[in-house]
């Protein structure tokens, strides 16, 4: 059984009668572009297979009730009029969230019955928060037939994570798990949202990307995030520019040279000028069909994350390590950092070297056992039935 019929069968007997319909929303796993999209930058995502799978009825009480497979206990049952920012801290903010902010921009959802089962792996940063979000804005977008485009709703979930939720995160994962298409990288533009699907068919190249989940689990809002996000704020403030972006990568040094002794900021606006410049080099070497080229811009990336936006951590590191060593053509942390994810691209013959290595490498140094699968990019957000 698919997992749409699972969760179709699952609502039925929670709710006593067939859902609307059920949606698809996967996680993502970014390519290039780390810490970028809060800075008006450039990022490089791509779509899971791992998704975030909601079977969805209306209401017209003004009821939200929400269960998951997923978590401990039963049905989860709020009023739509007593959602506010910061009241609720589990499982239930991200969707309750999605609808208080379909409702506050005045789109007229009157409730719904939603059962939700994910398969993306939460804490490793592949975004499973943002496919619960999109799901459920792309759920209540067909149901109440909001008209909104896939843009939008990415909108719409990022203000949810940002007000409702209190994470400061950018529009970035939103956005992959609404838009993205299979086969390809979406090179989008965080600033306009101007986008373009870059092809990305490893298979086909006789390549693979591996992501090494390292167990460590990550939470955004926690304080180094926005920590770093406010530096980035006043590197921006001090340059006189309205986000890092706006640094032309050849005036790089000399910016840094007017932030003086401000040696954190520095630090923080390297890492951000030069990493928009990686994502501009991973698509023209993407476009150019030179796809082994990018793995040195992704291991220059991942030394960047560690050493100037300093959000890496050792078993992100010895994924790095192991995997380069046992050759591959390159490795970073992905995500926001302190844990979660590094992806590997290595030539398909490599993998099951590259995968012992660094699993070897784990137990040697007394980590726990990472969690090694392959990311084909995937589709994006849909309608299943």
């Amino acid at each position: 059984m698919g997992a749409a019929q699972q969760v179709r069968g699952a609502f039925e007997e929670l709710y006593g009668t067939a859902p609307d319909g059920v949606w698809a929303a996967p996680g993502r796993v970014n390519l290039i572009g780390e810490h970028t999209d809060y800075n008006d930058g450039f990022v490089m995502p791509f779509a899971l297979p791992h998704v975030a799978t909601a079977a969805v009825a209306r209401r017209t009480d003004g009821v939200l009730r929400l269960h998951s497979s997923d978590v401990d206990g039963g049905i989860v049952e709020l009023s739509l009029d007593a959602l506010e920012p910061g009241t609720d801290r589990e499982w239930t903010e991200y969707p309750a969230g999605v609808v208080w902010a379909l409702r506050e921009a005045g789109h007229p959802v009157t409730g719904a019955d939603v059962h939700l089962a994910s398969t993306v792996p939460t804490g490793a940063g592949l975004s499973s928060s943002a496919a619960l979000e999109v799901v459920i804005a792309l759920a209540l977008n067909d149901l109440y037939e909001l008209g909104l485009q896939r843009w939008q709703l990415a909108r719409l979930c990022q203000r949810a994570e940002n007000v409702y939720v209190g994470a400061p995160t950018g529009i970035m994962d939103q956005t992959a798990s609404a838009c993205c298409e299979a086969g390809h990288a979406l090179f989008l533009d965080t600033r306009d949202l101007s986008q373009k699907q870059i092809p990305f068919d490893l298979a086909a190249e006789g390549m693979r990307l591996l992501v090494v989940d390292t167990q460590v689990k990550h939470a955004h809002s926690g304080g180094e995030y926005g920590k770093r996000r406010a530096g980035c704020e006043k590197g921006a403030a001090l340059l006189g520019v309205d986000a890092l972006r706006d640094i032309a990568y050849d005036d790089l040094d000399a910016s840094l040279e007017r932030l003086g002794d401000e040696a954190e900021v520095r630090r923080l606006v390297r890492h951000v000028v030069t990493e928009d410049h990686r994502v501009e080099r991973v698509v023209a070497l993407l476009e150019a069909g030179d796809t082994r080229a990018i793995g040195p811009v992704l291991t220059e990336g991942h030394a960047s994350l560690r050493d100037d936006f300093q959000v890496s951590c050792p078993e992100l590191d010895l994924v790095v390590e192991a995997a380069n060593s046992a050759g591959a053509l390159g490795a970073r942390m992905t995500g926001g950092g302190f844990g979660g994810s590094a992806i590997v691209l290595t030539e398909a013959a490599d993998v099951d070297t590259i995968t012992k290595a660094v699993e070897e490498a784990f137990a040697a140094a007394g980590f726990t056992a990472p969690r090694v699968f392959e990311a084909v990019p995937s589709a994006g957000a849909r309608q299943e039935s």
